[in-house]
């Protein structure tokens, strides 16, 4: 008997009788074998088991491809997990998601029904984002994780909410709205998340976060994480933060695994020069940023017409295309992205090793967030600027704020400062669901008819003009029909019925390097020698003197 309740003892362990080899058994994506910088493995050799966190988030974390914390999860995890209010500054893509929703994930009690952690951030596409982690991370837990945005139909938000819902994650608007209407209930939330907080905190958004803490108690956990870290941030956090645990991981700006040279090319033949850095470079995947809504249409337009695989996205679309575009570029499904700075901040795709200043920024904090898409995670990335002579000023301006140096472009780029030799280990997220793609295509296709019967209406309105002014007599005979521009007639989609193709693509398939032929360009070099979208050959020079 004795020796029996010994066995039965030996073989019993603690933490529920758990497997103690349940690590060998998770399904762990491939690894990631690329090489990384400093940025991200100069960890005092914690790993994550050392962090006390449950069993059922360890499964999640490692299923997830993670390893070990990098720095910033190693300072900020165990402070959060005290409930300790806390501003985080570290560099971009070096893992701050993961910090602030492990300790969130740790803290939620499954078995209550109310929400127990906010996370606001600024775009809607970067909520996506920041859900989808939630969800992958805690998996196991048996929790509800919850995305609201602007954008998107309210009376779905309130029908979930009458739902248990244990992180909430959105913009300020919609969250303010819903907790405005007492839908979302913050009474008991006593966790609130701030990423991307220098651009919460501006004063588009100030107001908003100010009406929000008066939803929640107290005695609340306010953390704030972000690269930059201005000024009003300071005054928010005297107001705010109960004694705060300040952690700086910013020995410098800019990544260092990402490498800056510039172009000086003249505005008419920018397009030329990217058509020549797409035929020179080795892009995994890229993204091309331009300064206005209207540069990202006609970019993305032009690039397709050059043969090469394109999407764009800017705030002006509709949410389901900005949607679709930003999964089907991170799933793969298209090299080049064109876009304004509305994917400027925290977003992550592993698989984006080159990024293109189309239009060079204005300030310093915009450069420093576009240029943090490549070099991902410690990885390695490239980002050429473009630059004209207007632009030579805030060249010096940027490289001095940031301590950094941008060096012109050589002829030859050494591939080992961003190509991978083995791409297909760069983890991917799993394809989104097909059916909202033919929403989407069914939407385009109503919006094309729409414009097809708008065209058919102002042609039979220019003739009708154009009868009248042929009349004797006619006022209207002085005056020059003009046919209407493309700006007048307002923006176009670019896109393929083909199943593989994205709501904004133009035929030319994958374009260069992926076994698809190039269609001839097709310049209107009346249009392009005064917007940039011109012909002409760049040839890289060095920096204006």
């Amino acid at each position: 008997m004795a020796t029996a309740l010994a066995d039965q003892l030996e073989a019993t362990s603690l933490g529920g009788g758990q497997d103690p080899n349940w690590c060998s058994k998770l399904k762990a994506p491939k690894k990631d074998l690329r090489p990384q910088t400093e940025d991200v493995t100069a960890t005092k050799g914690l790993d994550f088991e050392d962090l006390y966190i449950k069993r059922e988030l360890l499964m999640g974390i490692f299923e997830a491809g993670f390893e070990k914390p990098s720095p910033i999860q190693e300072e900020t995890i165990p402070v959060a997990l005290t409930g300790r209010d806390m501003l985080a500054r570290a560099k971009n893509g070096t893992g701050k998601t993961a910090a602030f929703v492990i300790p969130a994930l740790e803290r939620v009690n499954p078995k209550s029904t109310k929400t127990q952690a906010l996370i606001l951030v600024p775009t809607r596409e970067l909520a996506l984002q920041t859900s989808q982690v939630c969800k992958s991370l805690g998996k196991h837990l048996g929790i509800n994780v919850m995305v609201t945005t602007g954008g998107t139909g309210l009376k779905d938000d309130i029908i979930r909410l009458n739902e248990p819902v244990h992180i909430l994650v959105g913009t300020p608007g919609r969250i303010l709205d819903l907790a405005g209407k007492t839908v979302a209930d913050f009474s008991e939330c006593p966790t609130f998340i701030m990423d991307e907080a220098d651009k919460l905190l501006s004063p588009e958004f100030t107001p908003i976060i100010e009406q929000l803490l008066a939803y929640f108690p107290s005695d609340r956990q306010i953390m704030l994480f972000s690269a930059t870290f201005p000024l009003v941030v300071k005054s928010f956090m005297d107001k705010h933060l109960n004694k705060p645990y300040e952690i700086n991981l910013m020995d410098e700006l800019t990544l260092r695994g990402v490498t800056q040279y510039y172009a000086f090319v003249e505005e008419k033949q920018k397009v030329h020069c990217l058509n020549t850095l797409f035929s020179k470079l080795q892009i995994n995947q890229s993204i091309i940023f331009c300064n206005s809504t209207n540069r990202v249409e006609l970019l993305a337009k032009k690039i397709t017409e050059l043969g090469y695989s394109c999407f764009y996205s800017h705030a002006k679309m509709l949410q389901n295309h900005r949607n679709r575009v930003f999964h089907d570029f991170r799933g793969g499904v298209c090299r080049n992205l064109v876009c304004s700075d509305l994917l400027t901040r925290g977003i992550d795709i592993q698989a984006v090793n080159v990024v293109i200043n189309f239009d060079f920024p204005k300030n310093a904090e915009t450069y420093l967030h576009r240029i943090g898409r490549s070099g991902r995670f410690g990885h390695l990335g490239l980002a050429i600027n473009l630059i004209n002579w207007d632009d030579r000023f805030n060249l010096y301006k940027i490289e001095q704020e940031l301590g950094t140096e941008i060096f012109p472009i050589p002829p030859v780029i050494d591939k080992k400062l961003y190509v991978y030799d083995s791409p297909e280990s760069i983890p991917r997220p799993p394809p989104a669901p097909q059916q909202p793609r033919q929403e989407t295509r069914e939407h385009n296709q109503r919006q094309s008819t729409q414009h097809q019967n708008q065209s058919s209406q102002q042609q039979y309105q220019s003739r009708q003009n154009q009868h009248h002014a042929e009349t004797p007599g006619n006022p209207q005979q002085q005056q020059q029909q003009r046919p209407m521009s493309h700006r007048q007639q307002g923006p176009r989609n670019y896109q393929n019925s083909g199943p593989h193709r994205g709501p904004f693509q133009e035929p030319g398939g994958a374009g260069r390097g992926q076994g698809q032929n190039r269609r001839p360009p097709r310049y209107d070099d009346r249009q392009g020698r005064s917007n940039g979208f011109g012909p002409g050959d760049p040839g890289p020079t060095s920096r204006a003197q």
